[in-house]
């Protein structure tokens, strides 16, 4: 009797779900069959959406909801708290299912290669996003001493930390932040924050709502200056092919006409500010040094030669996310991707097989977190497409139990779908009390008993 398909999924962020919503939607799932472990080395899944987006962003967390949903189908199965490769290997992964998708996402910073990026009190984004969305791996304290503060980049991420640095630690208070972040919300001394775009309103990669969310706050004064609304012919026929960048650059334009408030939190948007040194005294950070920039007329800048010299004490690189390389897998160094073709892993002109990529270690991290959909849709189909033509692995031990077993002789305390659901409650049993929704879950052992790991 024909056996169903064996696939793992090696991260249970939004990306390696929708692989396995698209599996389970497939002509394969009804004879004989599709059945999906993933591979998560968070106690925790749902990637991204946890540990990545900001906690007064409750919208964007409601796809947890629709994540949910094919979680909860009994041909899926969690293994919590299991890190490749140091729990599993690829070569293990190969002995128990005929493929394995790798979708482990982008959590690292890129890199910004300017002069003081080393300096104390310049930070990635990244690990400022980790602290306030409570990860377990990362410290429970943040240096929050300044009181001007630089973040550069100007899409989401960047909104993310520019509105948190300008928040007060009570707004918050109503989200799931955990208690260490909430107290060191409290201690932040930041009345000013600035960010920095090099190119203009046009080429702003900012979400219309995202955006327009900044001036909800009661505290937040957002100040944008009028000399900084220009646009060439590249700009505006950015406009007029993209509704997102028109409505962003309508909102800018709105807010640099207007006349400045008396709220106590000033945060400016500054565009046609290239970074280009980040100023330094005794090793600490005492300054932000940008060039003006100007249009060439296609929608990109050139360089003015006219510098600023800006007063801030702390810099936050917000200029996008790069993947950590996977043992065992070929890599793109520049782009920090696994190379591909159609979601196939190819390594010397070849595909690997049975091994297959999807969402941001495929293609970068770019687009939002539905664009990954169409991405694993198309990984799913090379996938099923490859299984027909009878081009994958066969797996030495393909029972679903064999798993299970390899990571108890291993010792490794993972987790299940049925714990997330006992974390859930104990989170959401922290928040009642002060009518919150939830409080985080963070040091990893405490989410691993809650879990029942």
């Amino acid at each position: 009797m024909p056996r169903p398909l064996r696939v793992a999924i090696v991260g249970a962020g939004p990306a390696g779900i929708y692989a396995a919503d698209a599996l389970l939607k497939s002509e394969a799932a009804a004879e004989p069959g599709v059945s999906i472990d993933l591979f998560e080395r968070m106690p925790a899944p749902f990637g991204l959406i946890r540990y990545g987006v900001a906690p007064d962003h409750p919208r964007i967390k409601g796809i947890i909801t629709a994540l949910h949903q094919v979680l909860d189908k009994p041909q899926v199965r969690l293994f919590g708290n299991v890190d490749y490769p140091n729990d599993i290997s690829l070569d293990e992964l190969r002995a128990f299912y005929d493929a394995v998708i790798f979708s482990t996402g982008a959590t690292a910073d890129r890199e910004l290669r300017i002069p003081g990026v080393d300096l104390e009190g310049s930070y990635g984004a990244a690990d400022f996003v980790s602290w306030y969305d409570g990860h377990p791996d990362v410290p429970r304290t943040w240096p929050l001493e300044a009181e001007k503060v630089a973040v550069l980049g100007v899409g989401n991420v960047a909104l993310d930390v520019a509105r948190i640095l300008a928040k007060t630690a009570d707004e918050l208070l109503t989200t799931e932040i955990p208690p260490n972040v909430h107290e060191g919300l409290k201690a932040n001394k930041a009345l000013e924050v600035h960010v920095f775009g090099r190119r203009g309103p046009a080429q702003a990669k900012f979400s219309p709502m995202e955006l327009r969310e900044l001036d909800h706050s009661p505290n937040i004064e957002v100040i944008v200056d009028p000399q900084d609304i220009d646009y060439d012919e590249g700009s505006i026929a950015a406009r007029r092919a993209n509704k997102q960048a028109d409505m962003v650059a309508k909102t800018l334009e709105n807010w640099a006409i207007r006349d400045t408030g008396d709220r106590p939190h000033k945060l400016f948007l500054h565009f046609f500010e290239s970074p280009v040194e980040v100023l330094g005294e005794d090793g600490k950070v005492v300054g932000l040094r940008t060039e003006r920039t100007e249009l060439d007329g296609t929608g990109n800048v050139k360089g003015t030669g006219r510098f600023t010299d800006w007063d801030v004490q702390s810099v936050y690189r917000a200029v996008g996310y790069l993947s950590d390389e996977l043992p065992k897998l070929p890599w793109d160094v520049e782009s920090g991707t696994v190379p591909d073709e159609g979601g196939r892993v190819i390594e010397a002109g070849a595909h690997l097989p049975s091994t297959y990529v999807t969402g941001w270690i495929r293609r970068g991290p770019i687009g939002l977190i539905g664009h990954t959909k169409g991405d694993a849709n198309e990984t799913v189909a090379s996938l099923l497409a490859d299984h027909a033509a009878g081009r994958l692995l066969t797996p030495a031990s393909p029972a679903p139990e064999a798993v299970e077993a390899f990571l108890a002789e291993r010792r490794v305390r993972f987790t299940t779908w049925e714990g997330w659901y006992k974390l859930d409650a104990a989170e959401k049993a922290l928040g009642e009390p002060q009518g919150r929704e939830r409080v985080k879950l963070v040091e990893r052992e405490d989410m691993l008993e809650a879990s029942g790991a």
